[in-house]
C-alpha cells in the first residue's frame, strides 16, 4: 500500500520472454480503493553506488540484502516500540493477513540466505506494528511456529550465551545470554489462549522474536562491555547452536 512501505503479501513472479524479464503480480483480495506502488532497485544501480564508495563491485553486504528484501533496518523508530496486540477473534482477518505477510517475507529471505540455526521474523521488521511473529526451527521437517500476542510467563534458572544475528542489522553477530527453557502464552485466531514450553535453540529463536514485539533488539540483552562482531569474523555460519547433552 502507498501508505506503508512493506513487502507484498504475494511475491511478484518473473519469467524470461524474448530476451526480456517480465514481472507479474496479482492479489486475490484487494482492499476497496487500494492503490499499490512497486519500487525497484536494479543491481546495476546498486553496483554503481558501491563503486562510487570504493566497495568491491561483486560485494553485496548481508544487511543490504535484507534491506532490499523489505526488512526494516536498525534505527527505525518502529523497532523500539511495543507492537499492538490483536483483539481476537474480532481481528482474525487482520491477524491472518499479518501472518501471511510474514510467511511470504520469510520465504523470500530463505532464498538468499541459509539459516542453519533456524530463523524468525516479527511484524515490526516489515513495517507492521502488530504483535505477530513467525519462527522456523532449524530441525528438518519441523513446522513453523506462529506467535500472536506472545508473552513469556516463565523462564528457567539455567542460562547460556550464544551468538545471534538479526535481519534488521545483519552485518554483525552478538553473544546473547538467554534462558534455556521458557514458557510462552499466545493467542490463537479463535481467541483461545495457549501455553507452550520451548527449549534450547527454539527457545532462543522465540525469545528473539518476542523481544522485537516488545521493542527490544538483541543488543539490549548483551552483557555490559560486550559488543557485536562483524560477520566476517563470525566462525559459526552454517552450524547449529551447540548444547551439552
Amino acid at each position: 500500500m502507498t501508505a506503508e512501505a512493506s513487502p507484498l503479501r504475494t511475491a511478484p513472479s518473473r519469467r524470461e520472454e524474448n530476451g526480456a524479464s517480465i514481472f507479474t503480480w496479482s492479489t486475490s483480495q484487494p482492499l476497496l480503493h487500494a492503490r499499490y506502488r512497486l519500487e525497484w532497485r536494479s543491481r546495476a544501480q546498486a553496483r554503481i553506488g558501491r563503486e562510487s564508495k570504493g566497495v568491491q563491485v561483486d560485494e553485496v553486504r548481508p544487511g543490504e540484502q535484507m534491506r532490499n528484501l523489505g526488512v526494516v533496518q536498525q534505527g527505525a523508530p518502529l523497532l523500539t516500540e511495543t507492537a499492538r496486540r490483536f483483539d481476537l477473534p474480532a481481528e482474525r482477518d487482520v491477524a491472518e493477513r499479518a501472518v501471511e505477510t510474514l510467511f511470504a517475507s520469510m520465504d523470500r529471505i530463505a532464498h538468499v540466505h541459509t539459516f542453519a540455526k533456524g530463523m524468525g521474523i516479527a511484524a515490526p521488521q516489515l513495517g507492521v506494528g502488530r504483535a505477530a511473529a513467525v519462527v522456523q526451527p532449524a530441525e528438518t521437517g519441523a513446522g513453523v511456529v506462529v506467535l500472536l500476542n506472545p508473552r513469556v510467563i516463565d523462564v528457567s534458572e539455567e542460562f547460556d550465551a550464544q551468538y545471534e544475528g538479526c535481519l534488521s542489522f545483519f552485518d554483525v553477530r552478538g553473544v546473547v545470554p538467554r534462558p534455556l527453557r521458557i514458557t510462552v502464552e499466545t493467542t490463537v485466531l479463535d481467541g483461545t489462549m495457549v501455553t507452550t514450553v520451548y527449549e534450547r535453540g527454539l527457545a532462543r529463536l522465540v525469545q528473539h522474536e518476542i523481544d522485537h514485539l516488545e521493542g527490544h533488539l538483541y543488543t539490549n540483552r548483551m552483557r555490559p562491555g560486550v559488543e557485536p562482531i562483524p560477520v566476517e569474523k563470525y566462525r559459526q555460519s552454517g552450524r547449529a547452536w551447540a548444547y551439552e547433552s
